[in-house]
């Protein structure tokens, strides 16, 4: 008698402790408690490169494994991380990217790199093959941003810059409680330039309503129906949203397209609390 008393005092404790740690994912799950994310913002980690997909002649998407199949690698939206490679020289070098995934995509992260002839990173890159690592730190970044913090955002991206555009703007689209709209204006110089150009396309088909994308080429092809030469102020005028404290424009691009576009910007009325650059 005193044994099955036993074995029903160890079968309860059994089921308690069961029950609590079932309650507590269950918790855990319903509380929209964010996962700690892998970086460390000041020591480098590595992370193994498991796949690259060639999109162009000098760009390619590389994608990294986290530690494990459920982590996430915890970066805020609209920021960056560091990553640490050498150039064609040996010497060692540090240069910002922008992950074209989200905290959604568990277990990887992706970076879409344009790798320039001349490009000190680019040269770690293109030299990159599967298997080898890659050293990341981060977050890094002075954008925070918060659902509904404004009702627009315009968008003014140059080449590359593209990719902190992209991960915002999946962020809010991709967030069934977000109604910020978002309004791109893209420039390239070829129509063979535009990165992320089906992905783009891909959003702007699915929230109509809520996203678009206005391409602008330096040489554009024969049968072209977008912006010709470089973002203008008429441009901006017509496809971004109007100067408003509810509007916020972003852009990133070479230094000499952000001056252009901050001069633009100024022109328009849009004052300095309504603008950021990446």
């Amino acid at each position: 008698m005193e044994i099955l008393e036993l074995l029903d005092v160890q079968f309860l404790a059994i089921a308690v402790a069961c029950f609590a740690v079932v309650a507590g994912a269950v918790y855990l799950l319903s509380s929209g408690k964010k996962r700690k994310g892998v970086l460390d913002p000041e020591n480098f980690k590595e992370f193994k490169l498991v796949k690259r997909t060639q999109l162009s002649h000098n760009v390619a998407k590389f994608t990294f494994a986290l530690p494990t199949p459920t982590s996430v690698l915890g970066l805020p939206i609209g920021q960056h991380i560091s990553c640490r490679g050498k150039d064609s020289q040996g010497e060692e070098v540090i240069k910002p990217y922008t992950p074209t995934t989200l905290d959604t995509d568990v277990g990887h992260f992706e970076l879409v790199i344009k790798m320039y002839p001349q490009g000190r990173m680019s040269h770690h890159f293109r030299e990159m093959k599967v298997g080898d690592f890659l050293a990341v730190k981060g977050p890094k970044g002075r954008f925070k941003y918060q659902p509904g913090q404004v009702r627009a955002f315009g968008m003014l991206a140059g080449g590359s810059g593209i990719t902190p555009m992209f991960q915002v703007a999946r962020a809010i689209l991709e967030n069934p409680k977000d109604k910020t709209k978002v309004h791109l204006i893209y420039g390239n110089v070829t129509n063979e330039d535009i990165l992320l150009k089906e992905e783009l396309d891909n959003l702007a088909s699915t929230y109509p309503d809520r996203f678009t994308v206005y391409h602008v080429l330096n040489q554009p092809p024969e049968s072209w129906n977008g912006g010709v030469g470089f973002i203008s102020k008429e441009m901006i005028r017509a496809y971004c949203p109007a100067p408003a404290p509810d509007v916020q424009i972003l852009r990133c691009g070479p230094p000499p397209m952000n001056k252009a576009m901050a001069a633009h910007l100024e022109a328009l009325g849009y004052a300095p609390e309504m603008q950021f650059q990446f």
